[in-house]
């Protein structure tokens, strides 16, 4: 299917050097009748796929909109001068705004891609199943089924139904994040799929808060 997105991203007088959320912060405060900026309606938290989507690539800020998250980021574009973060103010002198048509959902072609932040795909439970594999190959075993689940997850966060099977493998290194004052295992690395998904679009934990963003590296026909 065609999926659109638009990608927003502002240049300050000076470097951004704080985190990514504190961007996520200041315009979820800032513009906070926008569910989609901070996925909260009054005191409960919003589930499912994230239509806005907080980055930084290449040292600046780049906020994702998916879907009427692109709708939220119009009204929003015009509509701040400079940016708080922490205790710092960013004047804006550059702001850019990018619509692309794209296509995401299963493919008869392979793509290739990378983790350009953390991929987070474990939580408490199976975070514990996993320390308990004896084997590399049984722990990338879990791991592919985790990957395959959370692009079903995306999927159906979108509104598209996978017509056939993932076919899916990965090659990552561990590290650490993270989570909620909580430290997870995370991945670095990369993956291969039978699935097209635009690039900077998240899988796995917290992805509205950059996590898990991948990027197409290359692309082959599946024969």
């Amino acid at each position: 299917m065609k999926l659109k997105t638009l990608e927003m991203s502002f240049k300050s007088t000076k470097e951004f050097k704080e985190n990514i959320l504190c961007t996520r912060g200041f315009f979820a405060t800032k513009f906070n009748e926008y569910v989609q900026l901070h996925n909260h309606n009054t005191d409960k938290f919003v589930y499912g796929y994230p239509t806005i989507q907080y980055k930084v690539v290449g040292k600046r800020p780049l906020i994702l909109g998916i879907n009427e998250g692109i709708d939220v980021l119009k009204e929003i574009f015009d509509d701040f001068d400079s940016v708080r973060l922490g205790e710092t103010e960013y004047e804006i002198i550059q702001r850019s705004m990018t619509i692309k048509n794209q296509e995401f959902g299963l493919s008869d072609k392979i793509y290739f891609y990378e983790f350009l932040t953390p991929w987070l795909p474990l939580n408490q439970e199976n975070h514990e199943k996993f320390m308990q594999l004896k084997t590399l190959e049984e722990q990338k075993e879990m791991l592919r089924r985790i990957l395959t689940g959370n692009l079903l997850s995306m999927s159906k966060g979108l509104g598209y139904t996978v017509p056939d099977r993932i076919k899916c493998d990965l090659d990552v290194r561990v590290t650490n994040s993270e989570y909620k004052d909580v430290n997870f295992l995370s991945f670095y690395g990369g993956f291969m799929a039978n699935f097209c998904i635009p690039d900077y679009m998240g899988i796995g934990k917290s992805t509205a808060m950059g996590r898990g963003t991948v990027r197409k590296i290359r692309v082959y026909r599946d024969n």
